[in-house]
């Protein structure tokens, strides 16, 4: 959860205060749309941190949790799907590999997390989302 929570911070809040320093580096014109859309993922991306960080230390068990760790595996598994296609598309492309590879392992580990428990056990026994 730590982990995410700052990978997903750092663009948060890259995205937010310098989205059109973002829109040029990628090679597209800083517009107002393309713009204000990296600003809006920006938020996004700056509120799933918040959420991750808030809840590092909150158990799985029942009911409690699985919401946050199966938006976490789909935010994650989503984004890993995309950017592996692009990826493969734009081999030149370093920087959308290494995205892939942390939405990737991001995706694997949340996977892990929510359909086979947490190597992690807590007292009651109650599965830790890492």
């Amino acid at each position: 959860m730590v982990a995410s929570s700052s990978v997903a911070g750092f663009l948060g809040i890259a995205t937010s205060f310098f989205p059109k320093e973002i829109v040029y580096g990628i090679g597209l014109i800083p517009k107002e749309l393309p713009v204000l859309f990296v600003q809006i993922t920006g938020a996004l991306y700056f509120g799933f941190a918040i959420l991750n960080w808030m809840a590092k230390d909150i158990l799985i068990g029942g009911i409690y949790a699985r919401p946050l760790c199966i938006g976490n595996f789909l935010h994650f598994l989503m984004g890993a799907l995309a950017l592996v296609k692009s990826a493969v598309k734009n081999p030149g492309s370093e920087y959308i590999w290494i995205a892939a590879f942390l939405y990737s392992l991001f995706a694997l580990l949340f996977g892990r997390t929510l359909f086979f428990g947490s190597s992690k056990k807590s007292v009651t026994g109650m599965n830790k989302c890492e």
